[in-house]
């Protein structure tokens, strides 16, 4: 039997008061979104909304983006989580889901973190990407060590690619992976942080696998969002957004 239970937890806005967000626990995960409105999440409402139950980010044509535009969880800061959630993306979409990550002053709904990035073309589904930081950590299909560096990130980050990434091994390639990504209609997204150690799963499927031992660079902890990218016109919808904190 399902075990059912409803937590208020007061969020507190800056300049703007407080207020009470509810969250539905089932089975040990949260529900990060109430399927009707954006109450717990923060963003620009010219590119976020809410339709068929499921978190909308869209550009539209004409108003393309000059830099990305995240919308973000506003509750407390994650450590070691498992997050589950359904999403589905334009076929020339390009979106991620940031964690451990943190805003960027003076940027507006801009992050800077991990990202489990997601793309129409099934390219970068499932890689880690850490959005303004070192770049590409681990592609499709990599298990990777990032090992500790001395210098700037500019020394290692060369053409979106963090090159200090130590391969460990490969369980496929971008091609291979494909197939089990769904066109146009949902796949699920599972992330799960644990200390030092990053997955991304698309459909069941461990898509990367990062151990961060770069002590410098790396991040703990952090803030949770999922993004809307410059490029073309493009939609990414996101539902059932479960949280387990490990």
């Amino acid at each position: 039997m399902k075990y059912f239970s409803l937590v208020f937890l007061w969020v507190c806005f800056l300049g703007t008061g407080i207020s009470a967000v509810a969250q539905y626990t089932i089975n040990g995960y949260q529900e990060l979104f109430d399927g009707a409105s954006l109450k717990g999440w923060k963003g620009d409402t010219a590119l976020w909304y809410v339709k068929d139950s499921a978190i909308v980010g869209e550009i539209k044509p004409g108003k393309e983006l000059t830099r990305n535009s995240f919308i973000i969880w506003q509750g407390d800061n994650l450590k070691d989580f498992e997050l589950i959630a359904e999403y589905k993306v334009s076929e020339k979409g390009n979106s991620g889901f940031n964690y451990r990550s943190e805003e960027v002053p003076e940027q507006p709904f801009a992050m800077r973190g991990y990202q489990a990035d997601i793309d129409g073309a099934k390219k970068y589904t499932g890689q880690n990407y850490e959005e303004l930081g070192r770049k590409i950590l681990a592609f499709p299909g990599q298990k990777v060590r990032l090992p500790p560096v001395e210098g700037a990130l500019s020394d290692f980050a060369k053409k979106n690619i963090w090159t200090a990434s130590e391969l460990l091994s490969e369980s496929g390639n971008i091609d291979s992976l494909k197939s089990f990504i769904k066109d146009n209609d949902w796949n699920q997204l599972r992330i799960v942080a644990r200390g030092n150690n990053l997955q991304h799963y698309i459909n069941g499927v461990l898509m990367s696998d990062v151990t961060d031992d770069d002590v410098r660079n790396r991040k703990m902890e952090g803030k949770l969002g999922f993004q809307v990218h410059v490029g073309p016109p493009m939609t990414i919808a996101v539902r059932s957004i479960r949280l387990k904190r490990l």
